[in-house]
């Protein structure tokens, strides 16, 4: 289920509080069209910057805090906004993509792929996600359902990779 159309905050509010800049992506979740798309934009444009710093094991390690983070940022911005799965809050998508580009082949067309893949599921919500997105209603379901779709965005990717080789 998409998320509710809803104005996006001011920047006030983002920068009132540590976790309302976590959850609405450092200002990529204001965006007034689209801001789960801006949001996962977002997390390609800035997976280079910081991937080269990490082996496997510890980038891996970082996004099971930037999720566990994620989950308290989105349930203190939800509660804010009085909206928990607020249209801004696209950690839930930043995450997980990250995570999607962790395996995902290199080079443009891979990843241009998965960014469309993501999208998808993010949006179409296959079971279980759509069961964390409807019945949920807290930090750990706006995260789950995204984190879901990144699992189906990596196995499409897995098969397309494995037939095409």
């Amino acid at each position: 289920m998409l998320k509710i159309a809803t104005k996006p905050p001011s920047l006030r509010f983002l920068f009132s509080h540590p976790a309302h800049l976590v959850a609405c992506g450092f200002g990529s979740g204001l965006s007034p069209f689209a801001p789960g798309t801006v949001g996962t934009l977002f997390a390609w444009l800035t997976f280079p910057l910081f991937r080269p710093w990490f082996n496997d094991f510890e980038l891996l390690a970082l996004l099971i805090v930037c999720f566990i983070g994620g989950v308290l940022a989105a349930q203190r911005t939800g509660a804010d906004l009085g909206v928990i799965d607020h249209g801004s809050i696209v950690w839930d998508e930043i995450v997980p993509f990250w995570l999607v580009l962790v395996f995902c082949p290199a080079g443009a067309l891979w990843q241009s792929t998965a960014f469309l893949l993501f999208r998808l599921f993010d949006i179409i919500k296959p079971q279980p996600a759509r069961y964390f997105d409807e019945q949920v209603k807290n930090g750990f379901g706006v995260m789950a359902d995204d984190l879901i779709a990144a699992g189906y965005t990596v196995l499409v990717l897995a098969i397309v990779q494995f037939v095409v080789k």
